[in-house]
C-alpha cells in the first residue's frame, strides 16, 4: 500500500537516481509510518515532454493509508523532497509533493485487506 508515483520531464531523472530516491522513499516511509518495507510501491513515470504541473520538473503524489497524522504528512512530503534533490541537483521549489489519505479498506496487500489501524503485520 503505499503508492508513490513520481512524474518527470523525460530525461529529468537518470536509472541510477530512480533507484536511489526508490530506497529513500522506501526508509523514509517506513521510519515515519512503522510499515513493512516490502508494502511500499514507487514508480517513476518520464515520458513528458514538457513540465508536468504548474511549471515544476517533479511532480510525487503518494497515496497512504488514511490515518497518518498531518506532522507525518508534512515530514513524509519534506524528506523525500530532499531526496529527489539529493540525487538529481534539481531545486527543491521545482518540486512539487503531495499526500492522499487511502481507507484502508480499499486496499488488499499480499492477498489481505490491510488493517484500518496502527502497523500492518510484519
Amino acid at each position: 500500500m503505499p503508492l508513490y508515483m513520481c512524474n518527470a520531464v523525460s530525461g529529468t531523472i537518470s536509472a541510477k537516481a530512480k533507484a536511489e530516491i526508490a530506497r529513500d522513499i522506501t526508509d523514509i516511509h517506513c521510519a515515519i509510518t512503522q510499515s513493512p518495507r516490502y508494502f511500499v510501491h514507487a514508480f517513476f513515470f518520464d515520458d513528458s515532454p514538457a513540465k508536468p504541473i504548474h511549471g515544476k520538473y517533479v511532480f510525487l503524489f503518494g497515496n497512504i493509508k488514511k490515518g497518518r497524522t498531518a506532522s507525518q504528512k508534512a515530514e513524509l512530503v519534506k524528506l523525500i523532497k530532499a531526496s529527489i534533490h539529493k540525487h538529481t541537483g534539481i531545486a527543491r521549489n521545482a518540486i512539487v509533493a503531495a499526500m492522499a489519505d487511502v481507507p484502508a479498506n480499499w486496499v488488499m496487500e499480499g492477498g489481505k485487506m490491510l488493517s484500518e489501524t496502527g502497523p500492518e503485520d510484519r
